[in-house]
């Protein structure tokens, strides 16, 4: 039988569906504070959908996109959990940042009125964008 999509996954499962070691998951929770599973008595991690959207983030932002552990935590930093959460699942139907002031992000950044294809294109000019910033720092 099938797990519900919003059941909770041990650190086995959870190992499989991000495509990473257990201990590796472990190491991470160390350097990444809002990596933060339910921890039930003898100390069993149970994560949810959300922990398994956020550990694929990190998983592809360091595997994928060559960003250091550095790196992943200063976006975290300047632009928050939802954002990082983008590069785990673009398609994820719940926000894990509350919307401040009375606009919606959507609103207050002006992309309420622009298509979904053209929001990707956007955010792929910005990533290389970002990405050659971030080569350039480097050296």
């Amino acid at each position: 039988m099938a797990k519900s999509p919003n059941a909770f996954r041990t650190i086995s499962e959870a190992a499989e569906a991000v495509g990473a070691p257990q201990h590796v998951l472990r190491f991470w929770e160390t350097k990444f504070p809002f990596v933060a599973p339910v921890k039930r008595a003898g100390g069993r991690r149970f994560y949810r959908p959300q922990d398994i959207v956020v550990l694929k983030a990190i998983r592809r932002l360091l595997h994928d996109e060559g960003l250091t552990i550095k790196g992943v935590q200063r976006l975290h930093k300047e632009q928050g959990l939802a954002r990082l959460s983008a590069y785990g699942d673009p398609d994820a139907a719940f926000s894990m940042d509350a919307p401040t002031g009375s606009a919606t992000a959507q609103e207050a950044s002006g992309t309420a009125d622009r298509s979904e294809p053209e929001l990707r294109r956007i955010l792929a000019d910005l990533e290389q964008a970002r990405a050659r910033l971030d080569a350039v720092l480097a050296n």
